[in-house]
């Protein structure tokens, strides 16, 4: 493992989309170690760990040897239809994340990836009322993560349409200020806010300093910001090569400024960055480490300077 920064508390790779069988998961962890990274964030969400809102014991005792075998620290990825402002199925919800909890615990992992809510768009009164239950939901969640020593990592989403409910970045932000529990904060998808940001009008770089200060961890991925202004396509290389949605290439391919960001913000310590990169694009990631490293010394020079 190597030397992380003050600010940025390791660097790594997610293992991307599993089968089911842990192998997907078990080769991706080999190679980031390989190529030295510091963390890896497990996609447990695709792995049939969880049944029914409770881990299945006779599955845990294979992830828990691949995990040990490398010098990795470890993060998780909750379920990716994670959504705490379903009123139907909150309680599966919410029982789905003490599962997911249950399995950082089992790994050692520091936190748990969770998207924030997704809601029919209605009047303003009405989306108030799915804040607060979300709020309500984390607040309670976060309390079981403290059990566990685990940081829940509240990520920003984009919408597909107007007729979707998403808090913006900044709303998000505030979420996890209201709430102000040690054991809940947010998480800056930098693409999505670009994404949302875009199709809302919002100047995405406010957005993303009104997160900073209650960040906790950071997906870093590139893209061009556009929203999905069409989604049928034949091959994901279409999409690339129309610059559309949310793409997760390599640092460098799309149009956002990193290093610009980095040396703007001002990051907590102890943040942790996981580079969320498709699995096509597996060649690319020695040089996305290599930045990466570079982007996390930018954050440790801004602290020293703010300091």
């Amino acid at each position: 493992m190597s030397q992380a920064s003050n600010i940025i508390a390791g660097v790594g790779f997610c293992t991307g989309n599993g089968t089911g069988d842990l192998s997907v998961l078990e080769r991706a962890l080999a190679r980031h170690a390989d190529l030295g990274a510091d963390i890896a964030e497990l996609s447990l969400y695709s792995e049939d760990l969880v049944s029914g809102g409770r881990v299945l014991p006779e599955r845990i005792g294979r992830l828990v040897e691949i995990t040990k075998r490398y010098k990795l620290g470890y993060t998780v990825h909750g379920l990716v239809c994670s959504n705490f402002m379903d009123m139907v199925n909150l309680p599966y919800q919410k029982a789905a994340m003490r599962a997911m909890l249950e399995l950082c615990d089992r790994v050692g992992a520091s936190v748990l990836v969770h998207h924030s809510g997704m809601a029919p768009m209605k009047t303003r009164g009405e989306m108030g009322l799915v804040d607060a239950m979300e709020r309500e939901a984390l607040a309670e969640m976060a309390e079981v993560a403290r059990g566990y020593g685990v940081r829940i990592a509240l990520e920003n989403i984009f919408a597909m349409g107007d007729d979707e409910y998403r808090q913006t970045p900044s709303e998000v932000a505030a979420t996890v200020a209201a709430i102000g529990h040690p054991n809940l904060c947010a998480l800056i998808d930098f693409s999505h806010a670009y994404i949302e940001s875009k199709r809302r009008g919002l100047d995405w770089r406010a957005e993303i300093r009104a997160m900073a200060p209650v960040a906790g961890h950071l997906h870093v991925h590139d893209s061009f910001g556009r929203p999905y202004t069409m989604t049928r396509f034949f091959h994901p290389g279409e999409a690339m090569a129309l610059g559309i949605g949310d793409l997760h290439m390599p640092l460098g391919w799309g149009d956002i400024p990193w290093e610009e960001i980095f040396a703007e913000l001002t990051f907590p310590a102890g943040t942790t960055m996981i580079m969320e990169i498709t699995e096509r694009f597996e060649p690319e990631l020695p040089a996305c480490l290599a930045r990466a490293r570079g982007l996390a010394a930018l954050a440790d020079e801004k602290a020293a300077v703010a300091a």
